[in-house]
């Protein structure tokens, strides 16, 4: 099981970056954490960060194809993107993978501009304003989905 962690805009600056809303962590720290979660879940994590809308897609594009081990699933933190992006949100779409949506504030208590996320209807589901943690609830989350979606599978062959 693989699992991409993927990242948007400013997030390289987390800890540092307006720590009394993100807290002190930085994304170094959160993917080291998230990794060691997957070792004793079973689930490889696979992290990439960029500050530009098109590499993300990119990742997003590869994550379906990537040579004979694709991804299982997608973890993602758009950032600002979140309620901009609608190619973001084609590109989640259109791979086919489940996907899930990480916000370390609660968007909907925050700027009314951060109230609509453009992913919120192709997500699987979205973790929002439990800080750092919400990375690991959603890794938690997709690692029982593709548990449940691979037993209903099994029960499903002949």
């Amino acid at each position: 099981m693989k699992v991409l962690l993927l990242n948007g805009p400013n997030l390289n600056l987390l800890g540092e970056r307006e720590p009394s809303l993100y807290g002190h962590t930085s994304l170094e720290e959160v993917v080291s954490k998230l990794q060691e979660l997957g070792a004793r879940l079973g689930v490889e994590v696979h992290a990439s960060q960029s500050n530009h809308e098109g590499v993300l897609i990119d990742h997003l594009h590869a994550a379906r194809a990537c040579g004979s081990h694709p991804m299982s699933g997608i973890i993602i933190n758009p950032g600002a993107l979140t309620h901009t992006s609608i190619a973001i949100r084609d590109a989640i779409s259109a791979i086919c993978l489940p996907t899930i949506e990480v916000h370390l504030t609660q968007t909907a208590s925050r700027e009314p501009f951060r109230h609509h996320s453009y992913l919120s209807d192709v997500v699987l589901g979205t973790v929002s304003g439990f800080g750092v943690y919400g990375y690991e609830l959603a890794l938690r989350a997709m690692k029982q989905h593709l548990s449940t979606t691979k037993e209903l599978d099994d029960n499903s062959q002949p």
